[in-house]
């Protein structure tokens, strides 16, 4: 079932067919997603459309580049971010979600994004 997703200011809205239910959703721990605390549930590549606002989207990265964190550039709402330990989903941000409310599924389970294997020196 595809589901609308939409910034705060509604300039960015994606629809996207959810891999999990939103009361799987996980929150992790790395440097960037445990400041933003937003729990995220897995979209497949091919099933994320943007369909609104793509030239409001910001992509931020950092350290490796391998993650890539969408945010709208109006109102700075995070709406999804291709992961570093799967590069093969989104994570999408479930607040974002027409219709979901994060406070129904919590608590959320932790990704231990600190100990990710590309992180360690050979």
């Amino acid at each position: 079932m595809s589901q609308k997703l939409i910034c705060q200011c509604g300039s960015v809205e994606l629809h996207v067919t959810l891999a999990q239910d939103p009361s799987e959703a996980m929150l992790c721990d790395c440097s960037c997603c445990r400041r933003r605390a937003v729990p995220n549930v897995d979209v497949k590549l091919a099933d994320l459309k943007v369909v609104k606002g793509h030239e409001c989207l910001t992509l931020y990265t950092w350290g490796t580049s391998t993650a890539k964190h969408y945010f709208c550039r109006n109102c700075g709402i995070y709406t999804h971010h291709q992961r570093r330990s799967r590069p093969d989903v989104y994570g999408v941000n479930i607040g974002a979600l027409e219709g979901v409310n994060p406070s129904e599924f919590a608590p959320f389970g932790w990704v231990d994004g600190v100990n990710h294997p590309s992180n360690e020196k050979t």
